[in-house]
């Protein structure tokens, strides 16, 4: 595919990473940001012109005005597709705007910037096909599953109902915490709070610019928030009442239950740790391959004696320091550094 990426924000950098890494070539276009020389398009039009497949990587509340300059100059061999995080207005504006003439599909990758650099895994995608071009949904699943991505199907009004409860809610709940100081440098966090913590960080650091789109765009938003709303009000009475007559056993949050007992409990909580270690590796390995992909760049070999012999005395310092036996977090080390350097070798 002949790929154009109109709107050259933090999305359509990342986008932009995505598809040089799996080796499409792509041009870009935003008056307003800056693209590297070789992506630049000499101009709108030329953009338009010279590419088939062209994303629409717009804040929703512009992708009206630039379905409206973009459609004059669109041909039927032209595929247009929006990676918006909401879905009923933007599906909307494109059956409106381009409708059985130019192929068309709504997309919301749900991945950003962040899980990006961060190498996490799975990245998946949700596609809103047109009911006027179901071949059209074909070829960009085609190419999201060439990037990696898992792709799943959904109507709009189904996507927006899931995110409305998810994405936009994961933002209100977010900006609640860290009006009140939650996000602020604390002197201790119970264990409690870190996965919290870490929805803080991605919050603010993924797409603060996001928060009046999700919230005003999604058509379920306002609902979902009502609903949360009224639950945490219900709960904070119960509690003031619970306080007053000294009771409370009917706001516990269940725990794993009798038919769980301390060793199985142990257990699982070890498998879901495993399950973690497992997918830090596979983002390990996602940087590693990209170190590797840099190293090729400079020409530079794969084996780094000293870099590794670094690393081995930093990670036996870390262990140290946790109480662990270093020699035999040396030796883990050692197995990772393996793989890690028969990952770059055997890349592309």
């Amino acid at each position: 595919m002949r790929i154009g990426i109109l709107g050259y924000g933090r999305f359509g950098r990342a986008l932009g990473s995505l598809l040089r890494e799996a080796g499409h070539a792509y041009r870009a276009w935003d008056p307003a940001a800056e693209v590297p020389l070789e992506h630049r398009a000499a101009s709108f039009h030329d953009l338009v012109d010279g590419q088939e497949t062209l994303v629409l990587a717009v804040p929703i509340p512009a992708l009206g005005a630039l379905l409206g300059t973009l459609r004059p100059h669109l041909r039927a061999d032209h595929l247009i597709f929006d990676v918006g995080s909401v879905k009923v207005g933007p599906c909307t504006l494109l059956d409106e705007h381009l409708g059985p003439a130019i192929p068309h599909v709504g997309s919301h990758p749900l991945f950003g910037p962040v899980s990006l650099a961060r190498a996490e895994r799975p990245l998946r995608v949700v596609l809103c096909a047109s009911p006027h071009h179901p071949l059209a949904a074909e070829r960009v699943e085609r190419l999201f599953q060439g990037l990696g991505c898992e792709v799943l199907r959904q109507s709009p009004e189904d996507h927006d109902r899931v995110m409305a409860t998810t994405h936009a809610l994961t933002f209100f709940i977010a900006k609640g915490l860290l009006a009140v100081g939650a996000g602020a440098e604390l002197p201790f966090t119970p264990p409690s709070f870190h996965a919290i913590a870490r929805t803080l960080e991605s919050v603010r650091e993924d797409a603060g610019h996001l928060f009046a789109a999700l919230q005003n765009e999604n058509p379920f938003a306002s609902g979902a928030r009502e609903g949360l709303l009224e639950a945490l009000s219900a709960i904070h009475r119960s509690l003031a009442e619970a306080a007053e007559q000294g009771g409370g056993e009917q706001l516990s949050i269940p725990d794993l239950g009798a038919r769980s007992p301390a060793l199985q409990e142990a257990r699982n909580h070890i498998d879901a740790l495993d399950q973690e270690l497992v997918a830090l590796l596979a983002r390990r390995t996602g940087l590693v391959l990209r170190a590797g992909r840099a190293k090729a760049e400079l020409n530079l070999p794969v084996h780094d004696p000293e870099r590794e012999s670094a690393q081995l005395e930093a990670r036996r310092a870390w262990a140290e320091a946790s109480g662990l036996d270093a020699q035999g977090v040396e030796e883990v080390f050692r197995a990772v550094l393996r793989a890690s350097r028969s990952a770059q070798g055997g890349q592309a």
